[in-house]
C-alpha cells in the first residue's frame, strides 16, 4: 500500500474487479510511457490489462456529487515503476478510461489530465447461491460501437499468492500521468491486498482499433493470458505530485 502525506483527493469503494490481461511486446506500450518511469515486467514479459468494475459511494474532496456516486468503469492500463531514494514504486498507466458520466470525464481530465471519456454503460453480476459472483459483465457503446467485457469465477474467494502474476498485476498503488507540458505527476492509490477469484472463462469484445489504437488490435483481439476477478475494497485516491526530471 503507498505511504504518502499528500491530500486525498476521492474516496471510493471499488468493487468486482474484472481483470484481463494479456502479454505484449515492448514497441507497443513504449510510446505511453510518461518521462521519469519504466516499463515494469513480471518475469521478462509486459502486461496489458482491461478493467471493468465498479465504483460506489464515490466522493470527492469529501463531497458526494449526486447521481455520481455509483457507476461503471472500463480502463486499458499498463504497468511502470519509477526508482527512488526510498526504493521502487511500482504504478500503472492508463490508456483510456471509459465511465458513464460526463462529469466524472471531465473532472478526470482536467484534474489528472487522465485520457477518460463518457460512454453508455451498464453491468450484469450473476450471484451463486452463497452471493458469491458466477458472472459479471461490463458493457458499453463508444463511438457507435458496442463492446463488453466478461468474466465467469471457479468458486471460492483466495488470497493472492505470494510472487504470483496475480499479485503483480493487482498490487501497483501508484499512478503516473503525462501532463501537457510534457512533464509527469505521480498519484498514490491505497487499498488493502485484494482476494479474488480466479476465472472459468474470460473474454473482451470490442472493436480494439477505434476503442484504443491499432497497436493494440492484435494482442487483445485473442483470449487473455491470465484473468480473475477481484473483490476490491474501499479506495482513497490522493492528490497527484510532480515526478522530478
Amino acid at each position: 500500500m503507498a505511504k504518502t502525506l499528500s491530500r486525498a483527493f476521492l474516496t471510493a469503494e471499488w468493487r468486482f474487479l474484472a481483470m484481463l490481461n494479456w502479454g505484449v511486446e515492448r514497441s507497443v506500450l513504449a510510446p505511453y510511457v510518461p518521462a521519469g518511469v519504466e516499463l515494469d515486467d513480471f518475469n521478462g514479459t509486459f502486461y496489458a490489462t482491461v478493467v471493468g468494475f465498479l465504483f460506489e459511494s464515490t466522493r470527492v474532496l469529501g463531497l458526494a456529487v449526486p447521481f455520481h456516486t455509483d457507476f461503471e468503469e472500463v480502463n486499458l492500463r499498463f504497468y511502470v515503476r519509477r526508482r527512488t531514494a526510498g526504493g521502487i514504486r511500482r504504478g500503472v498507466v492508463f490508456v483510456k478510461e471509459l465511465v458513464p458520466r460526463r462529469l466524472i470525464a471531465l473532472v478526470a481530465r482536467r484534474v489528472y489530465h487522465e485520457k477518460y471519456v463518457a460512454a453508455r454503460m451498464a453491468h450484469e453480476i450473476d450471484f451463486r447461491s452463497d452471493e458469491s459472483p458466477a458472472r459479471v459483465v461490463y458493457s458499453w457503446t463508444h463511438a457507435g460501437e458496442a463492446g463488453h467485457v466478461r468474466v465467469s469465477t471457479a468458486p471460492g474467494l483466495v488470497p493472492l499468492a505470494a510472487g504470483s502474476i496475480e499479485e503483480f498485476l493487482a498490487e501497483h498503488y501508484y499512478g503516473y500521468v503525462r501532463q501537457p507540458d510534457g512533464t509527469t505527476r505521480e498519484y498514490a492509490v491505497e487499498h488493502p491486498p485484494w482476494k479474488i477469484w480466479p476465472a472459468e472463462g474470460a473474454g473482451l469484445d470490442a472493436d480494439v482499433g477505434s476503442l484504443y489504437d491499432d497497436r493494440f488490435a492484435s494482442t487483445l483481439n485473442r483470449p487473455p493470458d491470465v484473468a480473475f476477478l477481484a473483490a476490491g475494497s474501499p479506495v482513497v485516491v490522493r492528490h497527484g505530485i510532480e515526478v522530478p526530471s
